[in-house]
């Protein structure tokens, strides 16, 4: 049977409980200098730094080189994320597209498939494709419509200049 800590904690666990111990001021005061050069809060790097230490389960061999380039990773990593996260601001709600401007959205799509359907030869099968939300290669069209590749760009291209003329008709 394992011998138990005073505290509840395993035998196996001492060791880390001693280098805990014995880096805590020198793990705060590395996160107190990364912390006041970006803005960070120097808490919340020994937390993290900790966090990863328990979870590798085991004391590094230069715990100090350890712990310092684990709090400078910490900080590079919390700096990435203050850049892409946004503030929550009660009251402003991520703003999404409106029903209406949805709606309108559908109506134009549908609208826009609907002169396609009418356009002459194989336009209207190329601009569905070209359209399509699988969003498929020039050599994927090719294989399905049976042209070559090279011919797409030409057909695409008088293709839309029906489909200009079309809708330029229809206003």
């Amino acid at each position: 049977m394992r011998a138990r800590h005073p505290l509840g904690i395993s035998s196996d666990m001492a060791p880390m409980l001693d280098l805990i111990n014995a880096y805590a001021p020198l793990l705060a005061a590395e996160a107190a200098a990364e912390a006041g050069s970006g803005g960070l809060d120097p808490a919340d790097l020994e937390q993290a730094v900790w966090l990863r230490l328990l979870e590798r389960g085991r004391a590094p061999t230069d715990s100090a080189a350890w712990l310092r380039e684990a709090v400078h990773r910490e900080a590079r990593e919390a700096r990435h994320r203050a850049r892409r996260e946004l503030p929550y601001e009660p009251g402003h709600l991520a703003a999404g597209p409106s029903v209406e401007h949805q709606a309108l959205d559908a109506e134009l799509r549908r609208s826009l498939r609907a002169v396609i359907r009418k356009l002459p030869g194989r336009c209207p099968q190329l601009l569905s494709a070209l359209l399509s939300r699988s969003d498929p290669t020039y050599r994927e069209i090719s294989r399905e419509l049976g042209i070559s590749q090279g011919s797409l760009g030409p057909l695409r291209s008088r293709c839309l200049g029906c489909l200009r003329a079309r809708l330029g008709s229809e206003d």
